[in-house]
């Protein structure tokens, strides 16, 4: 007879708390990003997975049905493959949280006053300007030249996980500066994304979007607070936007600032309405004996007490904390997966990052737009409108830690590549596709070498302030 130990049980559960706990770790999801990456780099090129990786990415999958014409699509356009199902519908869900979050920050958060938001915003416009004018200065003219919005964006889950295994290194006050320029850099990256990187617009359809759009506005108005007509009009809402010429992904950050942000019972009916359940919940204490809890009545107040709490939590906050884990332990990783895998050959380095008159340089620009643009665009702007007294200067934080956090603004992954996979659609197929390859390569090994860059710095100028002090 086989003897189970005692803490058998307990030692599991033990385990399953303790994984939990590093799930919920900031740098958790920037060190998972990171695996996906090493993954689909290795996919992309190892001799017996490349192909396979290939041809899985691009398999076409919808619902078709069968008619005595032929065979049509519907739900999902018939062009639709597993990457475009990723970087459409999964994409769509991402923007939908970030839009969330954008929203959240700016109603109640780092972006809610003009004095909190004043410098992350200014920050993050010149963290978008100035690499961009690097990419342009050295691809204007040139094939590369509509790739400027590539090396625009900072990849916050990254930047909190280098900034996390810093720890008190760099000031509070400096965290939630990047954290804050992350946010309003993802808002302007949005707009860069739907105003820029859309195809040919159909006003038409863009007209039914109004009047979607129009709807969901009115229902808000009405008082509307149940999920499904929203979630209703949300598809409808990116079916138009994504025949329209407008991104699809787009829908998602709309309908995230149409969705109600204030809960169905306000705090006085909550404070009224608890006091009387409570008063019920206590009345009916031992109706069914002292040992019965809770008992048959006191089961159905416990029920009005769930559905009093569910009602004081607006929507926006409810589906942003269901569909965080989806996105950040999900979705992102099989974006990373499917984005991150780029077959790499001396001949493709080469062609990427050394300039040509005709193709410009997409590694070159990209590289020193993350690595150079992104720090000096976020330290000068903020200089200046510190010195102006549009901002405030960041507490117990010195300009040369200033710049080493900067640095880590240069960490572009996620929307970097997302618009990377947009870019350079009016040339030549397989033109294309190697831009976007080398493109992919350029954010990768720009964002790592801003990562460094910025810890490298951190750790130096914390060296040198406190031997001084």
């Amino acid at each position: 007879m086989k003897l189970i130990p005692v803490n058998k049980w307990g030692d599991t559960a033990i385990r399953f708390r303790r994984s939990e706990r590093i799930t919920n770790k900031p740098w958790f999801q920037g060190v998972l990003l990171l695996c996906c990456v090493v993954v689909a780099m290795l996919l992309a090129n190892l001799p017996f997975t490349k192909e396979l990786y290939k041809d899985f990415l691009s398999t076409t999958i919808g619902l078709f049905a069968s008619t005595p014409e032929g065979r049509f699509s519907f739900l999902y356009p018939g062009d639709m493959t597993v990457e475009k199902f990723i970087n459409d519908i999964l994409m769509t869900i991402f923007f939908f949280t970030v839009g969330l979050e954008i929203k959240r920050e700016i109603e109640y958060g780092e972006l809610s006053s003009r004095k909190k938001a004043a410098l992350p915003i200014i920050a993050a416009f010149g963290g978008v300007v100035c690499p961009a004018l690097i990419f342009t200065i050295i691809n204007h003219g040139t094939a590369a030249s509509s790739g400027w919005g590539i090396p625009t964006a900072t990849d916050i889950a990254f930047a909190v996980c280098i900034l996390t295994v810093l720890g008190n290194k760099v000031p509070v006050s400096l965290k939630v500066f990047l954290t804050a320029l992350a946010i309003a850099d993802d808002l302007i990256a949005i707009l860069v994304v739907a105003i820029f990187y859309g195809g040919h617009i159909n006003l038409i359809l863009l007209a039914c979007s109004a009047v979607v759009i129009g709807i969901a506005i009115l229902i808000r108005k009405l008082g509307e607070k149940r999920g499904w007509p929203y979630i209703l009009l949300a598809l409808v809402l990116w079916a138009l936007f994504y025949y329209s010429g407008i991104h699809a992904t787009m829908s998602g950050v709309v309908m995230a600032f149409l969705i109600p942000a204030t809960p169905r019972f306000n705090k006085t009916y909550f404070d009224n309405k608890w006091k009387m359940l409570n008063e019920k919940l206590m009345e009916y204490d031992g109706f069914e004996g002292d040992k019965i809890f809770p008992s048959g009545p006191q089961r159905h107040y416990l029920r009005e007490i769930q559905r009093l709490s569910e009602g004081t939590v607006s929507m926006s906050y409810k589906v942003e904390r269901v569909l965080s884990p989806w996105v950040n332990f999900i979705i992102m990783p099989i974006f990373a997966l499917a984005n991150a895998g780029v077959e790499l050959s001396a001949e493709g380095f080469l062609n990427g990052f050394t300039f040509n008159p005709e193709m410009g340089s997409v590694g070159l620009g990209i590289a020193l737009g993350l690595i150079l643009g992104k720090p000096i665009g976020i330290t000068l702007t903020s200089f200046i409108a510190i010195k102006c007294k549009i901002g405030e200067m960041p507490a117990k934080a010195s300009w040369p830690m200033f710049f080493a956090v900067a640095c880590l603004g240069g960490i572009g992954f996620t929307m970097s590549i997302f618009v990377d996979t947009l870019s350079f659609g009016d040339q030549i197929p397989a033109i294309t596709e190697a831009m976007r390859a080398g493109g992919k390569v350029a954010v990768l090994l720009g964002s790592v070498c801003a990562g460094i860059l910025g810890s490298l710095l951190v750790n130096l100028v914390y060296k040198i302030e406190h031997r001084s002090n």
